[in-house]
């Protein structure tokens, strides 16, 4: 089953040739609520290490042209935290890797200066002003400034299995390796944005926290995930439920596996999974995601022998951000990186070809982008 906690895998990864070419992040997000106005907003944050063996005195940039010339590759931490919404915003805070501390075995903790995490907990600061944003295009960040001090609790875990195990870690044979700690998971606590107080409730939170490392990103990009749902057969709350669908075209060594997913539902107690590193499941999969002219849109289907989900997800364009990063080797090749945390739709699942439910989702994080360097 697929709901078996293993905080080794949210331990730091970057070993060997990864240390060099690697990435390592802790991701978390949420919704809260604005103290005043009652407002819900969903918020991330996560923690991104890129090629500590690189490190030197300061941070270095990917993105700057005389790194791009001489072929330099990108070395630091960002804190990277924000908001999605018609006011959304994404803010990247830099540390040097000598002016970080990494606990790299479970459970870990990362500190930066004044930004903590670990595996129940993170607090910090990010600001940045509007002429750093303006004159530092290699930051890849909006302006504006975030605080926050917040409590976690990772509920149900989605452990994709063989494709994180601590063989394959050690072998770095994915370029992309992926772990879901809390798919289903509750935040408590404040955060501060632009002067704005925010609650987070942990009853509706929310909540997700997930790992990625690796060495390059997949393409195309694939994330949907929400623990809000409500059975529209019955117009019950689904208080014990969560589904999770991440991939798009996993690479194991030179082998590109295309239009691959992985995904579970975790329903009343239930474990409903689609794996392709199960084979003996023989999941098969079909997936559609596009672009209309207001929203990104997101088709799934997929079975295995006893089962089978349907997935239809939608969110504004106008809540999403357009999510930056660089690859360890430098290059940014996800500039249309559409990413959300109010995404909403329907899901159907079934077991020996008879519905089980049909569930309305709500508050889903969802990802979708493909290469356009």
């Amino acid at each position: 089953m697929f709901n078996k906690s293993d905080i080794k895998r949210n331990e730091f990864q970057l070993f060997g040739g990864q240390a060099k070419k690697g990435y390592d992040w802790w991701w978390h997000s949420f919704t809260a609520y604005n103290k005043k106005t009652g407002e819900e907003k969903p918020f991330y944050i996560e923690f991104f290490l890129c090629n500590p063996k690189l490190a030197k005195d300061e941070p270095v940039f990917g993105q700057l042209k005389e790194n791009k010339e001489k072929g330099i590759r990108p070395s630091y931490l960002m804190v990277n935290v924000g908001c999605w919404g018609k006011k959304h915003l994404q803010l990247h805070r830099f540390f040097a890797y000598k002016d970080i501390s990494i606990n790299a075995k479970a459970p870990f903790s990362v500190t930066a200066g004044d930004c903590y995490l670990d595996e129940k907990h993170t607090s910090g600061v990010v600001k940045v002003n509007k002429e750093d944003a303006i004159n530092h295009p290699e930051y890849m960040s909006d302006y504006g400034e975030m605080s926050w001090d917040l409590k976690i609790n990772k509920i149900v875990p989605f452990n994709v299995g063989y494709g994180a195990s601590s063989l394959f870690r050690k072998l770095q044979l994915f370029e992309m390796f992926w772990h879901a700690e809390g798919m289903k998971s509750t935040f408590e606590g404040t955060i501060t944005l632009d002067g704005e107080e925010y609650e987070v409730i942990p009853e509706k939170s929310y909540g997700y926290a997930d790992k990625n490392w690796g060495k390059d990103f997949t393409s195309p990009w694939v994330w949907l995930s929400s623990n809000n749902l409500v059975s529209k057969i019955t117009g019950k709350k689904l208080e014990n439920s969560v589904f999770d669908i991440g991939g798009g075209k996993p690479k194991v060594g030179f082998i590109a596996l295309n239009r691959k997913l992985l995904s579970a539902f975790y329903y009343e107690g239930r474990c409903f999974e689609f794996n392709f590193s199960k084979f003996w499941t023989n999941t098969r999969t079909k997936f559609e995601s596009k672009e209309t002219e207001n929203e990104i849109l997101w088709h799934v289907e997929q079975k295995t022998w006893r089962g089978k989900m349907v997935a239809d997800i939608s969110c504004k364009k106008e809540d999403m951000l357009l999510i930056n990063y660089e690859a360890p080797d430098g290059r940014k090749r996800h500039n249309k990186l559409w990413n959300g945390g109010n995404g909403k739709g329907t899901i159907t699942l079934y077991h020996k070809n008879k519905i089980v439910d049909v569930i309305e989702a709500s508050n889903v994080g969802c990802e979708y982008g493909e290469f356009t360097e």
